[in-house]
């Protein structure tokens, strides 16, 4: 049986799916500097700033717009808000760091992986044209901008 190819990502949700991107990079840095011996405060303060500026707009965005297409008691949006808030804990813990930072690493990109290659193809399969049209009204990309106050993975 020949494996079933992904859906082409339609133009509302590529976005979403660019800031997907930048999470895996997050967790390449995060490996990177845990494997380069970088003190763990710095990789913590780059990775707060990530979260504040990045993460938490573009979970609200799911949740408020994206999720909803399936609704909140499907299955996999319910995996998500699950993944959602165990991310935001690792991110907001203050206790042993190089733990935290290892499981948010592991998660995150176990999180991107699973609504890039199954969530979203779902979403899109299901979203009707108003739907669509409603994401383009609400969402708007904002251009990643990186913080190269202290770029440790370097």
């Amino acid at each position: 049986m020949e494996p079933k190819k992904p859906l082409k990502r339609d133009k509302v949700l590529q976005p979403l799916s660019h800031d997907h991107h930048q999470g895996l990079l997050l967790c390449w840095k995060i490996r990177t500097g845990i494997k380069k011996g970088i003190e763990l405060e710095r990789i913590k303060t780059y990775t707060d700033w990530f979260y504040k500026t990045h993460l938490v707009p573009h979970f609200e965005t799911e949740e408020a717009w994206i999720f909803p297409i399936l609704g909140n008691e499907h299955e996999l949006v319910k995996k998500a808000l699950t993944e959602h808030r165990r991310i935001k804990r690792l991110c907001e813990s203050t206790e042993d760091q190089k733990r935290n930072l290892s499981l948010l690493e592991e998660e995150l990109e176990s999180h991107i992986r699973f609504e890039e290659r199954i969530l979203f193809n779902e979403i899109q399969t299901a979203a009707s044209a108003e739907d669509l049209l409603m994401i383009t009204e609400k969402h708007i990309e904002n251009e990643f901008l990186e913080n190269t106050d202290d770029q440790f993975w370097k």
